[in-house]
């Protein structure tokens, strides 16, 4: 009875206290059932997360409450720096989606980044002009793209001797970041194309009189004329010797490179092979005033190691296409004669 009494004749202030407690309590708890709420997932869709270089925390975090993968950003981040992720989050995408907890959202954010590519294929002997397109298809901006293939300063060798990047693209596949700028795409192939012009290479070049430059040009001449790559040291064989006798090339790709046709279009009986340009090597002797082309590895090579000879050891000096096969003379009136066999 005396405990009763005592708990009846609790003073106010006693009873006024344990009331607060009782309500602060509720209060904590009904707060901390809040915040682990907003750690539930928030009921949004599938999103990719790109992080770009650059990014930051809070930028990440109210993105990802914008698309209701998380409910709080603030949530988000106090997790991300808690767990070390914060400063462990690496460029790339990451595949999230509204179902995720908070704990799962952050946990992703801490595995490998996929990174986004586009594969683009350059083919081998395509001019500058025709590299746009190709770009353009893939989701670049293609007129971005020919200002920069127009940009002959991203090429120590094209630099000063060239309007364009003509030769000095390499032909190949390459992957690409979507959001690339042009001029990053364009100093990559370019790159990729002086990773051919290793020490022992340049002397090989230098071996046979050319430049790189020079070597270059050659290597897109074979690469036009050539149907296959068996028949890229025959016909660097073939310029090699008429270059060292003083012999005009007479190439037909150099003469439509010059008047800006593509070779099917060269016009004969309109005079194309008589008109003058700087490229044309049948009105002009030596090698035409730059590169035809962007040519690959096969034809680069071609010209380091020509086949200079005919089977009966003469040099190699004219040679014509007929029939799918490549016939090589040592004479003019040899060419000829084939060339009214054949033809």
């Amino acid at each position: 009875m005396t405990t009763l009494n005592s708990r009846r004749g609790l003073p106010l202030w006693a009873k006024l206290l344990l009331g607060l407690i009782v309500l602060g309590l509720l209060a904590a708890l009904g707060a901390f059932a809040y915040f682990r709420s907003l750690f539930a997932p928030a009921g949004g869709p599938a999103y990719t997360l790109e992080v770009a270089p650059g990014a930051t925390v809070p930028q990440i975090a109210r993105e990802l409450e914008d698309k209701k993968i998380v409910k709080s950003a603030q949530v988000l981040r106090y997790a991300m720096q808690q767990s070390g992720v914060a400063a462990r989050l690496k460029e790339g995408a990451y595949d999230l989606s509204g179902q995720m907890t908070v704990d799962e959202v952050v946990k992703t954010l801490d595995g490998p980044a996929r990174i986004p590519v586009v594969n683009v294929t350059v083919p081998e002997g395509r001019r500058i002009k025709d590299l746009p397109e190709i770009f353009g298809k893939a989701g670049f901006d293609a007129q971005a793209i020919a200002t920069a293939l127009n940009t002959p300063a991203l090429s120590q060798y094209a630099n000063g001797k060239q309007p364009n990047l003509e030769g000095f693209v390499f032909p190949a596949t390459y992957e690409f970041r979507p959001k690339d700028s042009a001029t990053e795409v364009v100093k990559k192939m370019v790159a990729r194309m002086e990773t051919e012009f290793t020490p022992e290479n340049v002397a090989g070049a230098q071996a046979l009189g050319l430049s790189v430059r020079d070597w270059v040009i050659l290597g897109s001449m074979v690469q036009a004329e050539a149907a296959n790559n068996g028949e890229m040291p025959i016909i660097a064989g073939v310029f090699l010797n008429r270059l060292r006798d003083g012999i005009a090339l007479g190439s037909d790709p150099t003469v439509a490179y010059g008047l800006g046709k593509d070779l099917p279009e060269l016009d004969r009986s309109a005079g194309d092979f008589t008109k003058d340009t700087p490229y044309s090597t049948y009105t002009r002797q030596g090698l035409p005033a730059g590169p035809i082309n962007n040519p690959g590895q096969a034809a680069l090579l071609s010209v380091l190691n020509p086949q200079r000879k005919l089977s009966d050891g003469r040099d190699a000096l004219y040679f014509l296409h007929a029939g799918g096969k490549i016939y090589v003379n040592h004479t003019y009136a040899e060419h000829l004669r084939d060339n009214d066999l054949y033809r």
